[in-house]
Parts: C-alpha cells; structure tokens; sequence
C-alpha cells in the first residue's frame, strides 16, 4: 500500500512538500505518480517519476513549480510544491504502477487515499 501525508492550509505563494510512503514493496521498482482531484472536478494527473527515477515528468500547469524525488532509504516519494495558487486546490493522491505515460502512472497497482491540499489567504 501506499499513504499520503504533507498536506494542509498555506497562503497563495507558499509552498509544502507532500510524502508518499510505501509499505509491503520496494517504492524505487515502481513509477509513483502523483494525481490531484479539485472541487467539482475530476482527478487529473500532475507529475510521475519512473522506476528507479529515470524519468521525472510534470503537467504543463504545474511545470516549474513542481520538484518530485525519491528516498529510497525511506521508500517514499516526495512531491514538492511551489508559488501555490488557489487553483491547486485539491486532493493529492500517489499512486504506484508499472511505468510513466508522461505525467501520467500506467498500471497503477497501489493506490493512496489521498491528502487535501487548500491554498487560501
């Protein structure tokens, strides 16, 4: 399984890194992608990075704000955010599959259940 933590409240412009943690596999075997669901909309994803961190990807409206990394040695994968705007609102959840389609995990296999993320002054 994997479990999300980091999210929380911050002021637009601020920034927060979230954790996916991995429990019963070896997180660096998988892709981790990270996906956001927003209020009233669907889930979309943001960034992916590959098995053993070969490739690291990032969604136009959040590319350059975004940095996502791995430590092995915790089996987590890290998703930091930066200058967030309220329209990055939303749900966070990480996801473990078998590769990257860009941004997007293919094969998800574990799914987290989410962090909440509210950007607001």
């Amino acid at each position: 399984q994997v479990a999300e933590s980091g999210g929380g409240l911050v002021q637009p412009g601020g920034s927060l890194t979230l954790s996916c943690t991995a429990s019963g596999f070896t997180a660096d075997d998988y892709a981790i992608g990270w996906l956001r669901q927003a209020p009233g909309k669907e889930r979309e994803g943001v960034s992916c990075i590959s098995p053993s961190s070969a490739g690291r990807y990032y969604a136009d409206s959040m590319k350059g704000r975004l940095s996502i990394s791995r430590d092995n040695a915790k089996n987590t994968v890290y998703l930091q955010m930066n200058t967030l705007r309220p329209e990055d609102t939303g749900v966070y959840f990480c996801a473990a599959g078998w590769g990257c389609s860009s941004y997007d995990v293919v094969g998800e296999k574990y799914w987290g259940k989410g962090t909440t993320v509210t950007v607001s002054a």
